[in-house]
């Protein structure tokens, strides 16, 4: 009696049921209940699947003593106990089972009362945290989305044909996580940490919330080291460091997978992990992107977080946290890690589908006001941890899809503010044939000359003026007639200038190649070659290289900037060009 007085204390009485194996057998009980209650308003059903006992069932918590769940309780003391099979099974049996003590289950519930396109109100469920894990008798699971003060709106994950209205809602009273370990690398996960790739099977005992605080400032240092994508025009015009956002944009089919396939490509033997999260892509695609990396032998350092496109929208808003809460795990042991989300455009059209079914209210385009908040507290977890934490990495390149160019839209300028330089992908120079297409006027980083080496910094600052007057001269020059011999050299220097920063895709080159590239055309070198030519030239140079000054290639490997090294990549220039048939 006193038990089910300390269970009932508190709650609300205007929702009491009662539950039991045989109303004909259970009169005492009923009448114990009642007398407890005062006499209010009990259900009493029969449910012969409890085996016996009862389940009293208050507002939203249920007290469970029926001998289906006491059952269940002694599987799991007998499982966990083990038995031996050499001695005698029935003692140890009868060992077992004497010393189990049954314990009451007290459980939170609430009633489905409202279902849409994978979204349901639940009543109920008072105590409920923001992204805590629901269960339903269908083996369903949700996240707990919108708290209100007589409901709870959560968003399904799975399934949710199988939930129905009137469907019995259990708290777990743990927030969504993903199981994280060095097992994951070379794998195709879902947005809930499964593996869907042909692998074996694997089990992880470590778990981290999708979703957590972003480092402070006294957790980070300054981001200095270079984070080296392979592509020149990166690498020299808007160079990416360790722990920097930098944000790729442009419309469709301009390169934008491209370059940060081409980024993992470049990390597979820097001993940086990369994950690639993929939100409503073809899973074609994706398969592709898979195959492309084992090619490259990049895969083995990679981790592939995948919603497809015929996922429902709550895994297509799950995906990034999710590879932000594995990228962290990495982080957390002092290793560096680059992620790629491509793209967020449909992972804020996946949480405005959300934040509408839930009845959210509708602000720009149809977005909720809150849009902002959930790119930000994404990409705030990127970071450079201070050397106290391990001094690991979170770099990222998250991905927008812009419409005709537009980067004035709602979720480009949301994102371009929160990031720390932002790449603009240009469908002009793309089908002009300069790619990567990469505008450079309209292309930033704000990290800049801090993530670069001494010898990138060294070659990268006449490049960048070059190009700038190239583009001012070469509109100019168009309505001018005759130009003088410094105009003349200055164009040239332009022309070969744009042609050096062309790259192949899937065709990332060291730290050594660049540099020895920017510095032989910053120096003239190439102004004599046929513009159709220069690719060509600059491989034959880099082949060169490789034969005659290895050692040459070995310093700028390294980053260093000397009198020496300057006097090396001369004689390197002046020798390959003097016997160069041009």
């Amino acid at each position: 009696m006193n038990d089910l007085k300390e269970f009932i204390k508190g709650k609300s009485l205007n929702s009491v049921e009662l539950v039991v194996f045989s109303i004909a057998g259970s009169r005492k009980l009923q009448d114990e209940v009642r007398l407890i209650l005062n006499n209010a308003s009990i259900t009493i059903k029969e449910d012969k699947s409890i085996l016996g006992g009862y389940l009293l069932k208050v507002g939203d918590s249920v007290l469970d003593r029926s001998h289906a769940t006491r059952i269940a309780q002694l599987e799991k003391h007998i499982t966990i106990s083990g038995l031996d099979t050499d001695s005698d099974v029935i003692k140890q049996l009868s060992s077992l089972t004497d010393s189990f003590e049954p314990q009451d289950s007290i459980a939170e519930v609430g009633t489905v009362i409202a279902l849409k396109d994978g979204v349901c109100v639940i009543s109920g469920l008072w105590g409920t945290m923001y992204q805590e894990v629901i269960t339903f008798d269908s083996g369903v699971k949700a996240i707990a989305f919108n708290l209100e003060a007589e409901s709870v709106g959560a968003i399904l994950l799975g399934d949710y044909t199988k939930v129905k209205v009137g469907d019995t809602a259990h708290r777990t009273k743990r927030v969504i996580s993903v199981p994280v370990g060095e097992e994951l690398l070379g794998r195709v996960l879902d947005p809930l940490g499964n593996t869907i790739d042909s692998g074996p099977k694997i089990t992880l005992t470590d778990y981290y919330p999708i979703e957590k605080l972003a480092p402070g400032v006294l957790e980070r240092q300054p981001v200095t080291q270079p984070m080296q994508t392979g592509i020149k025009a990166i690498d020299v015009l808007v160079p990416i460091g360790k722990g920097q956002r930098e944000l790729i944009l442009g419309d469709r089919q301009t390169g934008k997978t491209t370059l940060a396939i081409d980024t993992i490509i470049n990390q597979k033997d820097s001993g940086v992990i990369s994950i690639y999260v993929a939100i409503g892509q073809k899973l074609s695609k994706v398969v592709n992107l898979v195959e492309k990396l084992r090619s490259k032998d990049a895969l083995k350092n990679t981790i592939f977080v995948v919603a497809g496109a015929s996922d429902p929208a709550p895994l297509l808003y799950l995906a990034p946290y999710s590879a932000t809460a594995i990228a962290e795990y990495f982080a957390d042991k002092g290793k560096d890690v680059l992620i790629i989300y491509d793209d967020l455009s449909k992972h804020a059209v996946a949480y405005r589908e959300l934040s509408l079914l839930l009845r959210r209210p509708p602000g720009r385009e149809a977005f909720p006001g809150d849009v902002f908040f959930l790119h930000s507290r994404l990409l705030e977890r990127s970071v450079k941890y201070s050397d106290d934490k391990g001094a690991g990495s979170i770099t990222s390149l998250p991905i927008i899809e812009t419409q005709a160019g537009d980067i004035s839209a709602y979720i480009p300028t949301n994102v371009i503010s929160i990031t720390d330089g932002q790449i603009f992908l240009e469908s002009n120079l793309f089908n002009k044939g300069v790619r990567p297409a990469i505008n450079v006027g309209l292309s930033v980083s704000r990290v800049g000359g801090s993530a670069q080496t001494k010898a990138m910094k060294k070659v990268a600052g006449k490049i960048k003026v070059a190009l700038a007057q190239y583009r001012e001269l070469e509109a100019f020059s168009q309505f001018a007639g005759d130009l003088d011999e410094s105009t003349k050299l200055q164009l040239t220097r332009g022309q070969k200038t744009v042609e050096i920063l062309k790259q192949n895709q899937y065709s990332p080159l060291t730290l050594s190649q660049q540099v020895i590239s920017i510095y032989a055309v910053n120096n003239g070198y190439f102004d004599q070659i046929d513009t159709l030519n220069v690719v060509i030239k600059e491989t034959q140079l880099h082949d060169f290289s490789k034969l005659k000054y290895p050692k040459l290639l070995d310093s700028l490997e390294t980053g260093v900037w000397s009198d020496e090294i300057e006097a090396q990549l001369e004689n390197l220039c002046k020798e390959f060009f003097a016997t160069d048939e041009h």
